[in-house]
């Protein structure tokens, strides 16, 4: 389903925008039962870099928080459910506190967001949500102080730098808005450019769907034809940068590093892990094209390629 192609990217963007700030978790599982948390941040007290790139999300991440991406409409029964986890995590901190017979400080306790494209009016509501605009942004819902948990309805975010981090995991014209602000920016950061791929690896999964007549609804087929747009267009960069510095090698050697990290990220949701058979085979696949190798790495299974490519 196209939903999980859209949860492993949201859980490798916000790992990849997060890691600088602090301690990262995906998928973490909590004692309680066998439940997950998409990601789990602790911030590092001295992040190499200011969090204030990543805007409104920088601010989200100033202290102890959960993230809870949803591709559609989160539900009241997924709310609760991630309430759930949250108070789950707060009992396990408050049982290491009785331990070391210290005391919480409730300003220190993780924070809930959840990450929705859209909230009606009656979900809001019904949660007793409230808004802090002066302080924060349209589009944020504030939940009670003591259920530390907030709703973020990404299609009410107004369009603006601080909120583009978020804005990329909107769905619809909302997020091919922000994939096209997020292009515009200048690329002279690696920790940008990282993003950037990101986003691009998500086209390459999103066709291979495609092509093979699987479930894409609208809002992906536009996104599919935006991210190709894109692609194109940087790789056409790249060409006329190697022309007209006269640097063929540099030129081949940036399009191998795109196509390299597509199939590193590709490998990643498919298999868990970029071990040392699947990095041994890289070198073959970067030497086709990228409608050769994409399909490839999604239809065949671990076996399937090693065998492939065995010397």
């Amino acid at each position: 389903m196209t939903r999980f192609i859209h949860d492993q990217f949201a859980k490798q963007y916000l790992t990849e925008l997060l890691t600088p700030y602090g301690q990262v978790e995906t998928s973490k599982d909590i004692t309680a039962e066998v439940r997950q948390i998409d990601v789990l941040f602790i911030p590092s007290p001295q992040p190499t870099q200011s969090l204030e790139i990543l805007g409104l999300l920088g601010r989200m991440a100033t202290n102890y928080a959960i993230f809870e991406p949803f591709r559609n409409a989160v539900t009241k029964s997924e709310i609760r459910s991630c309430m759930g986890k949250l108070f789950d995590i707060h009992a396990d901190i408050e049982r290491q506190s009785n331990r070391n017979n210290t005391r919480i400080n409730e300003a220190e306790l993780p924070r809930l967001w959840i990450f929705s494209p859209t909230a009606s009016v009656e979900l809001l509501t019904s949660f007793n949500t409230t808004v802090d605009e002066e302080n924060w942004s349209k589009g944020i819902y504030f939940l009670g102080e003591g259920l530390k948990t907030v709703i973020i309805a990404i299609h009410q975010l107004p369009s603006t730098p601080e909120t583009l981090f978020l804005r990329i995991l909107g769905k619809g014209k909302v997020q091919r808005q922000a994939v096209e602000e997020l292009e515009a920016i200048p690329k002279n950061s690696p920790f940008l450019s990282h993003i950037v791929q990101l986003v691009h690896d998500l086209i390459a999964v999103l066709s291979a769907r495609q092509r093979q007549e699987q479930d894409i609804d609208k809002d992906d087929q536009e996104l599919i034809m935006k991210l190709s747009e894109i692609y194109q267009q940087q790789l056409e960069e790249l060409k006329k940068q190697g022309l007209q510095e006269g640097l063929q090698e540099g030129r081949q050697e940036g399009i191998e590093r795109e196509r390299r990290a597509m199939i590193e990220s590709i490998m990643q949701v498919r298999f868990g892990e970029v071990d040392s058979e699947l990095a041994a085979i890289i070198d073959f696949l970067i030497a086709m094209t990228r409608e050769e190798f994409t399909p490839l790495l999604l239809q065949s299974s671990r076996e399937e390629l090693l065998a492939r490519f065995a010397k």
